[in-house]
């Protein structure tokens, strides 16, 4: 894409009016959708997940062996957004791969004296940015883990006693690759709080990984340059339409409350889910009702994406089988009662 080109796409987007009902928002969560599975073949339901959670205002971790894809699916994203406010110094994406000896300056940035005016100033690290790709996130020290908790529960980041705001859009996608595996270290508890999502990705089918060796040129050329990027400001106003619009009947808020306690007093468990589990949870039920073409959320949403919010967030008992397989059982008395309910306006 040349550059005249390239700038003539940001005046088209800058003039183009907010979003403001459901139609514009689901338009956005398609356009996403369809360039995401053009370039990331096989991984569809991750695809949804991830679009869930960006309209949500959450964050994601992925996990799974190296070369599985989810790097590959980060930079994807990454190339979906168009920076319509490029005045603000911030990147689209920007990558920060986690090592041992990571230091937490090199994601927050760091303070540097420059001899010439005899003065200070501040050099913003890879964490200003739309949307940041946090690699292999479990192969460094707490201490550099950390650096990130301020930012993903606050969109701020405090560097030597000054605070300075991220973009409203700020969205992480990190990567881990599984704790059994040389050089990692797990993720403490609050970290693991602060992503809305915890994926698992396993292999892709047969049929799509031949699909996807047969179809590797175009691929990596970019199968969906032909569909129209989004902007940040769409994303932003896309947000906005989702919780506004999108119903949360009283009874669903009475069915979440009811799961979490469940995941607090069955004895698989050690710890139930926090209340920011279910703060949280709110949007991406919104979102993905909307995915689905609903304006109202319904007992669908909380089945499919109660294993991805709550299951990362528990402590279980030994023997207790896997964490997913425990949310399920504590869903399943709540959302029995929730399916007899009318749900809608």
């Amino acid at each position: 894409m040349n550059e005249e080109h390239d700038q003539s796409r940001h005046i088209t987007h800058e003039l183009a009016p907010p979003i403001t009902t459901l139609d514009g928002a689901k338009d956005v969560i398609e356009r996403l959708r369809s360039r995401l599975v053009r370039s990331v073949v096989g991984r569809d339901e991750v695809i949804d997940l991830v679009i869930t959670a960006l309209l949500a205002d959450g964050h994601v971790l992925l996990e799974d062996f190296p070369g599985s894809g989810k790097t590959t699916l980060a930079k994807a994203l990454g190339d979906c957004i168009v920076d319509d406010k490029p005045d603000d110094e911030i990147v689209t994406i920007r990558r920060i791969q986690f090592t041992p000896d990571l230091l937490p300056g090199d994601v927050t940035g760091t303070t540097i004296f420059d001899p010439n005016t005899n003065r200070f100033f501040f050099r913003p690290g890879p964490i200003f940015a739309h949307i940041v790709l946090a690699d292999e996130i479990n192969r460094t020290s707490p201490k550099v883990q950390s650096a990130l908790l301020e930012a993903m529960a606050e969109k701020q980041t405090t560097v030597d006693n000054r605070t300075r705001q991220l973009d409203a859009f700020f969205f992480v996608i990190a990567t881990q690759n599984p704790l059994d595996l040389a050089g990692t270290f797990p993720l403490p508890s609050a970290q693991l709080d602060r992503f809305l999502f915890k994926i698992r990705m396993t292999h892709i089918s047969r049929d799509a990984e031949l699909a996807l060796l047969k179809s590797l040129d175009s691929v990596t050329r970019g199968a969906g340059d032909a569909i129209p990027r989004v902007t940040r400001t769409e994303v932003l106003d896309a947000r906005k339409v989702v919780k506004e619009q999108v119903h949360i009947a009283p009874a669903i808020h009475e069915a979440l409350v009811d799961i979490a306690d469940a995941t607090r007093t069955t004895d698989r468990a050690l710890q139930g889910v926090s209340t920011r589990a279910l703060v949280l949870m709110l949007p991406a039920l919104q979102a993905r009702a909307l995915a689905k073409g609903r304006d109202f959320v319904s007992s669908d949403d909380i089945a499919v994406l109660a294993p991805y919010v709550f299951a990362h967030r528990l402590e279980l008992a030994p023997g207790s089988g896997s964490a997913e397989d425990v949310v399920k059982e504590c869903c399943a008395r709540a959302l029995e009662g929730l399916s007899r309910k009318t749900l809608k306006r």
